[in-house]
């Protein structure tokens, strides 16, 4: 099969809503492509749904994506038609099997396209009647104030994000309003610009409706794991003292637990090398200098992003989930560009 000839079909077909006979048949017999899992019992039925959308949502789309710079047309029209318009379907007919909203699910590391996906799936929801709402594991940070006073019971807490430096109390509670449609909800908003970066909570934001969540963050979902991990811990868990400060997050993230089993589905993004965050970072900081804003040297990155590893490293954390079918629902492998290679499916 072809795939330039698909996409380019695709591309015809968004321009003028039209499909010969021949291409038709070309969209039928590609049969929703192997490489992604997203299938249907009724493949005629599930083609027609995307056609049926993809029209309708590729000019907002399309505007989203120069917004984010993703301007290759053909990676943008192969990941709707095989990825995000696929995932929508599916989790919306997830969402018609409850009467509660769906609680979805997305961890990755930064960089990985959490924010992005929450931003597409929003727009592709809209077209299908749904109201989405998008939370981050950030937005339940607890305050400044807070979290100076944390640094008195712990220094070691000294930039935010490892367990220990979130209100857990008030994500549950929010989750549980949410699912129990107590409008209006309010849901906690983060700005990290405030006190020089430390950041704070500012005024919340007000919501009357909410079909789907979608709850995403760095280490969302994953557990605590057995002490063992830790005997030959991976780089740069090194000293003495770094395998303490592993341990005691593992410990809080005991605390998370009652939070992660408000989620109804978990999505993983995960890069083929988890050191590819470090890259990500460099180049996100050296784009802010250019720009003439304030980043870091690569040296700070460096050490902010061994900070995150050591607390809670992805070998040891994110690893086990790839495989687990009985927490993991889907698994969408990257390669440096930012580009899926693999989706796998766990249940």
């Amino acid at each position: 099969m072809n795939q330039l000839e698909i996409i380019n079909t695709l591309l015809k077909f968004i321009d003028n809503n039209q499909l010969s006979s021949s291409q038709l048949k070309l969209l039928q017999d590609d049969d929703g492509n192997h490489q992604y899992p997203f299938k249907s019992q009724n493949n005629h039925k599930f083609l027609q749904q995307k056609l049926d959308i993809l029209p309708l949502v590729y000019p907002k789309l399309n505007l989203l994506f120069h917004g984010l710079t993703l301007t290759n047309d053909y990676n943008n029209i192969n990941n709707i038609w095989y990825f995000w318009l696929p995932l929508a379907l599916e989790l919306a007919d997830k969402k018609k099997q409850q009467n509660h909203p769906l609680t979805v699910g997305i961890l990755g590391g930064q960089g990985t396209g959490k924010t992005t996906l929450t931003k597409i799936l929003s727009v592709l929801w809209q077209s299908l009647n749904l109201f989405s709402i998008g939370i981050s594991l950030d937005d339940f940070y607890k305050t400044y104030q807070e979290r100076q006073k944390l640094l008195t019971f712990d220094s070691r807490l000294i930039w935010r994000g490892p367990p220990g430096t979130h209100d857990v109390e008030l994500g549950i509670k929010v989750l549980e309003q949410l699912h129990q449609a107590n409008y209006p909800v309010d849901i906690p908003r983060f700005d990290k610009s405030l006190y020089n970066g430390s950041g704070d909570r500012i005024i919340p934001e007000k919501v009357t409706k909410a079909d789907i969540i979608i709850f995403e963050g760095w280490f969302l979902g994953v557990q605590p794991v057995s002490e063992k991990a830790f005997i030959n811990a991976p780089y740069p868990i090194v000293t003495v003292e770094d395998k303490k400060f592993a341990l005691d997050c593992n410990e809080r993230l005991k605390e998370y637990l009652p939070l992660w089993q408000k989620l109804d589905y978990l999505m993983i993004f995960n890069p083929e090398n988890y050191q590819f965050s470090l890259q990500w970072r460099k180049k996100a900081e050296h784009k802010m200098i250019n720009q003439g804003k304030t980043g870091m040297s690569d040296e700070e990155i460096k050490k902010f992003v061994h900070y995150f590893w050591k607390a809670l490293h992805p070998q040891i954390y994110i690893k086990p989930l790839l495989k687990n079918h009985n927490l993991t629902d889907l698994v969408v492998n990257l390669n440096h560009n930012h580009l899926i290679t693999k989706i796998d499916r766990l249940r």
